[in-house]
């Protein structure tokens, strides 16, 4: 994208439309990830998180109509997974991963890292690993750091070493990026030109910020607002053949009437020819075979300087 020109220490003048190599018959990737983090605050899951109603419904008939529909339409989804919910709900994380969908990660107890004390995260992020690891068989490819109701932006939450961090740790992708709406790669090291695949995501379609922001409760729901924004987004995407992704909660859009705007959109989808619904580690292995950083990362210096608060 133009307005990225020497803003960002790397190639963010962004992908051309005619560039972008989907396998073969597909015009756009979507991607779906499922948002299972209940907190609340930045400080992480609470057991008041946990008793909350809402989350149980989310976690029974709220997840099993989320797994019939997205089996009816042939979707792979990326569960976004904190690791103490991994650990509380085995048999789940068995039920996913055996319907075809991916365990990616989201932190030890799905907290804000920038709230940690130094060295912390990095000993989160161990922590995580060894549960998910246990949990599933394996290590997540993936990482999200989504945003939380009470979080002060909406952008989620990676520090200065988060990349890093996940680079050497063997993860493959970073799950919410907001720099553009194609995969691109995050920077982590300009010497070196270290850098982690990152998948777009953008908050205008995350049913957190429609259907329970500021706070449940509040009368703020919007479900309309945000069925309205995946339908233009996803033909804006199509016509071009970029991606898109959505991004919801079983304990949100698991209830009925937001349920139906859910499977209306998908369905809509899906519904078109060569729409690539895949999981994030499909995608972005993809990506990193199509469009390697070898050949896709041109790093040049950047104008842009950050300033003390500042949310950059």
């Amino acid at each position: 994208m133009p307005w990225k020109d020497n803003y960002t220490t790397s190639d963010e003048i962004g992908i051309r439309d005619s560039a972008i190599a989907w396998p073969e018959g597909v015009q756009m990737a979507l991607g779906l990830t499922v948002n299972l983090n209940p907190a609340g605050t930045g400080k992480g899951i609470t057991a008041k998180d946990l008793a909350y109603p809402t989350w149980h419904y989310g976690l029974n008939e709220g997840l099993d109509r989320f797994l019939a529909l997205f089996k009816e339409l042939n979707i792979r989804a990326s569960f976004a997974t904190p690791a103490v919910i991994a650990e509380s709900y085995p048999d789940l994380m068995e039920r996913i991963l055996g319907e075809g969908h991916e365990i990616a990660a989201q932190g030890l107890y799905g907290e804000d890292p920038a709230l940690l004390a130094p060295g912390q995260e990095a000993r989160h992020m161990d922590r995580a690993a060894e549960v998910l690891t246990r949990v599933t068989g394996s290590l997540p490819k993936g990482w999200f750091a989504l945003s939380r109701p009470d979080d002060r932006a909406a952008t989620g939450c990676a520090t200065d070493e988060t990349i890093a961090l996940l680079k050497a740790r063997g993860y493959r992708y970073f799950g919410n990026g907001l720099a553009d709406d194609a995969p691109y790669y995050w920077v982590s090291d300009e010497a070196t030109n270290e850098a982690l695949l990152t998948l777009p995501y953008y908050y205008h379609f995350d049913d957190t910020f429609f259907l329970m922001f500021p706070r449940e409760g509040t009368g703020l729901e919007r479900p309309q607002a945000l069925l309205n924004n995946w339908r233009a987004e996803f033909r804006a995407q199509y016509r071009r053949g970029r991606y898109f992704n959505l991004c919801v909660s079983p304990a949100r859009s698991g209830w009925g009437h937001r349920f139906e705007n859910l499977a209306t959109a998908l369905r809509e989808a899906m519904g078109h020819p060569g729409v690539w619904a895949a999981t994030g580690a499909e995608i972005a292995a993809h990506w990193q075979a199509t469009h390697p950083p070898e050949t896709a990362l041109t790093l040049a210096p950047s104008i842009w300087q950050d300033y003390p608060d500042s949310l950059s």
